[in-house]
């Protein structure tokens, strides 16, 4: 099967740290070099080859089958983003080229490709004509897209007045329906309540498998990359890291992003105790689901070994960002003042009604302990991935400047 997308030795790189210049006159450019002939020299040498550079993407290279679903991981600021402007000619490479065939159209943020002055109706017909599409094909395909983004009583209302949830509905669904040869979908799908988001990743498997399109998918939300894509490219710090099967990558990179293989706690850096450890720490979804989802249940499980009696034992986990800040912390002494261990292997289980937290990754300390005296603890004991839901009721994306915790509000006008 001929490749669709041919990516070969890409690489990107961006000069940091360089101010606008302001506008000068051939006569002010001459001037300066009379007055100062040594100045514009002793800038030059202050610069070498690699000063103030910064290469988002190195060496890059690999290929996409037609009508493969491949998707894209990676933590933040491993390039992921400036792969795909690449690929969606938003950007050009410093080095390497990328072949791409057929016609592609890219979803790489809220309204990409929309003009916020437009209608909704305009921006359908605005998108299928910078993809390359007669007015006749978009008018066959116009009621299936709008029934699809559920913006009929919005139609003819300027974007600019969408929630971000509307915005991204219109936008996928005429990404999705106007037959581009390749689609290329970033995050943008963490918005939205979860049945639009499996009518989302319906389409997608739809336009890969039955109409033998290509899709590129990135995204945060592994449990999404496991049942839609065929292969995963993991990327790191702009190289790449693995390419193959999905369930592999994926699983490669959950286990680098905590730095271990198992969630055996015994083996992992600690303090020594003779009277309780932490053997295993565990996020359990609930009953009948896959995945734990922002604002719903979960259940949280610590595998004890207990040398000796304790008495008013505290049991805490803590919520990590990838790089490094304190989300939040939840411990038994809040509840239950103190908890009485015997001897012996224990499970001891903390459940949470309503995890009040953002959809991303986790990384989580453990720690059991007896008023201020520590018996254990073990710092990222584990990564955990929280997945979007509706939390809100609305739709509405939820941004980075908005913090990681949840909380329900009333708003009087």
């Amino acid at each position: 099967m001929a490749a669709a997308i041919t990516i070969d030795g890409i690489s990107k790189c961006y000069q940091i740290g360089l101010r606008a210049q302001p506008y000068h006159t051939l006569r002010d450019t001459i001037m300066a070099a009379v007055k100062s002939p040594f100045k514009r020299l002793r800038g030059m040498a202050g610069n070498g080859p690699d000063q103030g550079k910064f290469w988002a993407l190195k060496d890059v290279s690999f290929e996409v089958e037609r009508g493969e679903v491949i998707g894209i991981i990676g933590r933040n600021g491993a390039g992921k983003s400036t792969l795909l402007k690449i690929l969606s000619r938003i950007t050009e490479p410093t080095e390497g080229c990328a072949k791409l065939k057929g016609r592609v159209a890219s979803l790489l943020e809220v309204g990409t490709g929309f003009h916020p002055e437009l209608t909704g109706r305009e921006n359908v017909y605005l998108n299928g004509a910078i993809l390359g599409m007669h007015k006749v094909e978009i008018d066959r395909k116009f009621d299936e897209i709008v029934a699809f983004a559920e913006t009929e009583k919005f139609l003819d209302t300027p974007v600019k007045y969408y929630s971000s949830g509307m915005y991204v509905r219109l936008a996928f669904a005429v990404a999705a329906h106007l037959e581009p040869e390749i689609l290329i979908v970033d995050e943008v799908l963490a918005v939205g309540d979860q049945e639009f988001q499996k009518k989302c990743m319906g389409r997608i498997q739809k336009v890969a498998q039955g109409d033998g399109r290509t899709v590129l998918f990135v995204s945060h939300n592994m449990g999404a990359l496991r049942r839609l894509c065929d292969r995963a490219v993991y990327l790191r710090n702009g190289t790449v890291e693995m390419v193959g099967e999905a369930n592999a990558v994926v699983d490669t990179y959950m286990n680098s992003t905590i730095g271990v293989e198992d969630l055996n706690l015994l083996t992992r850096p600690r303090f020594p105790s003779l009277v309780a450890t932490l053997e295993r720490f565990t996020m359990v979804p609930p009953l009948g689901k896959e995945t734990v989802v922002s604002g719903g249940p979960a259940t949280f499980e610590f595998l004890l070994d207990v040398k000796e009696p304790v008495q008013n034992a505290c049991l805490g986990f803590m919520f990590n960002s990838e790089i490094g800040y304190r989300v939040l912390g939840l411990n038994s002494r809040l509840e239950l003042r103190g908890i009485t261990l015997s001897p012996g292997k224990r499970t001891v289980r903390c459940r949470v009604d309503s995890l009040p937290l953002k959809p991303g990754r986790y990384i989580m300390d453990v720690e059991i302990r007896s008023h201020a005296k520590p018996y254990d603890y073990v710092e990222h004991a584990t990564a955990v991935d929280v997945e979007f839901d509706d939390f809100y009721g609305t739709g509405e994306m939820l941004w980075n400047y908005e913090g990681s915790i949840l909380h329900r509000t009333t708003w009087e006008t």
